[in-house]
């Protein structure tokens, strides 16, 4: 199955884009949905479902990075032949779920090393339909971050799913209702103005602190990282070896399951959750 375009559609590349994917530099972002059931779709139906939801989505799931004459990077779409995305790897019947554990860890890591073929748009779905420990199946998509950032492919993979009660709305998760009541509407309307106007006015005074505070951090920023890359060697911890030639050594994914309750009473004390899960995964790996 081919997506055809009649035309040659040139788009420009971002820095990042271009930063992410270089002959120094490859990154991809895997992304694994488990499934509470065996996954028994059809191949076919696959295929439709990436070809009519997928592809549209994104205009960089349809095209490929190349390099101009004057080294000017651009995305070009192209035609996507859908069997060349979708892999389903042949595995083991009867065996452990521990077996299985094992190979879908090792499967992961070897999809972290493998670069993509550059003579086709870099992204890829595996779908695992044998069990393991924590789900009956296992749906993995693997995609280039020269694509997009974490938040837009989440979003993007988020959009190509289904509510189960009713498949033609758009999926939704919980939101916090407000349980204050509106005492906007027990005031008059020149009470109303007047506090908007001091809340605008206290907000321009706590802005101008914050804007000095962002600049003077973005200086500081700016000569570390230049004075690291020059002058100053970081220093070595749990997180950095500095052995010569680390980054060829062999890599290993390795899952991880917090509790929403770990999570909020991190993001209470520290105000932060992102940060945090990368520092303890990585000091886990060193």
């Amino acid at each position: 199955m081919e997506m055809e375009f009649e035309e040659t559609i040139w788009e420009p590349t971002s820095p990042s884009s271009q930063y992410l994917n270089s002959s120094t530099l490859s990154l991809s972002i895997i992304c694994v949905l488990e499934s509470n059931i065996p996954i028994e779709i059809e191949n076919s139906k696959v295929f439709t479902l990436l070809k009519d939801v997928f592809l549209p989505i994104n205009s960089r799931f349809s095209s490929i990075m190349i390099m101009e004459k004057d080294g000017e990077r651009k995305w070009k779409r192209v035609e996507v032949n859908i069997k060349d995305h979708v892999k389903f790897p042949i595995f083991l019947g009867g065996q452990l779920l521990s077996f299985y554990d094992m190979y879908l860890s090792n499967y992961l890591s070897k999809l972290a090393t493998d670069p993509f073929p550059e003579n086709r748009p870099m992204w890829e779905i595996h779908l695992l339909k044998f069990p393991t420990s924590n789900a009956a199946g296992n749906l993995i998509f693997r995609l280039h971050h020269s694509l997009g950032d974490g938040y837009s492919l989440m979003g993007a993979l988020l959009s190509c799913l289904q509510r189960v009660d009713n498949p033609s709305l758009p999926l939704t998760f919980p939101s916090r209702k407000r349980t204050e009541a509106n005492s906007e509407f027990q005031e008059d309307g020149y009470t109303i103005l007047n506090k908007r106007i001091q809340d605008r006015a206290i907000n321009i005074v706590k802005c101008v602190p914050r804007a000095f505070i962002t600049m003077v951090n973005t200086v500081q920023d700016f000569g570390r990282s230049d004075l690291k890359s020059t002058l100053i060697e970081d220093d070595r911890t749990p997180i950095r070896s500095g052995d010569d030639g680390v980054e060829f050594r062999p890599i290993e994914i390795v899952t991880m399951t917090f509790s929403l309750d770990s999570i909020k009473q991190i993001k209470d004390k520290l105000k932060v959750v992102n940060f945090i899960y990368y520092l303890f995964i990585w000091y886990s790996k060193y």
